[in-house]
């Protein structure tokens, strides 16, 4: 029997995202966001407050990075969504992560984080249900020690975790269960 819950984002699993931007200085800035992913070949939607500093940063940059969070960097990945980079001017630096500037968008790589999608802007939306930004991938970037032997992504491999919307809790991921538009083939006879 099934209980009602209400109204909740129930969606799991959410991915863990980060995305780095620079500031009117120059400096990195990453915010960690599970409100957010891909939503098309090419493009990701990120649905984040207005009054972030990823958000002016974005703005006006019109660019950042989207990188998958992995096991590896959980504590710093937190750190990003706990800390305020309006109120931290450090809070980059505090990780001991490291960054370089994208080379195909006004952005930073944080060089820690294993996959990163390079993103320019490509609409920026406020309506009454809040801040979207619509972000152009131009780029992917994977560290070799991610890849599988074809040179694809292999995410046992990438160490990536969820977030949990019910619990406020992290879930690791990587045990492959099936193969898509294959395992269900057996109810296409």
């Amino acid at each position: 029997m099934k209980k009602d819950l209400g109204v909740k984002p129930a969606s799991f699993p959410m991915p863990v995202l980060m995305i780095a931007t620079y500031d009117e200085n120059g400096k990195v800035d990453v915010m960690n966001m599970a409100w957010g992913g891909v939503c098309a070949h090419n493009m990701v939607a990120l649905n984040i407050s207005e009054n972030h500093k990823t958000a002016k940063n974005i703005k006006a940059r019109g660019a950042f990075t989207l990188s998958i969070a992995d096991v590896a960097h959980l504590a710093e990945s937190d750190f990003f969504g706990i800390a305020s980079g309006n109120k931290m001017e450090d809070k980059f630096e505090r990780t001991g992560m490291h960054a370089v500037k994208s080379t195909r968008v006004d952005a930073p790589v944080v060089e820690e984080y294993p996959l990163t999608m390079e993103c320019k802007v490509a609409e920026l939306q406020n309506t009454s249900y809040g801040f979207r930004v619509l972000g152009e991938i131009v780029n992917v970037l994977a560290d070799e020690s991610v890849l599988d032997e074809k040179g694809n992504v292999d995410p046992t491999k990438l160490n990536a975790f969820v977030f949990d919307q019910f619990q406020n809790g992290y879930y690791a991921l990587g045990e492959k269960v099936g193969q898509a538009w294959n395992s269900g083939n057996k109810f296409m006879k």
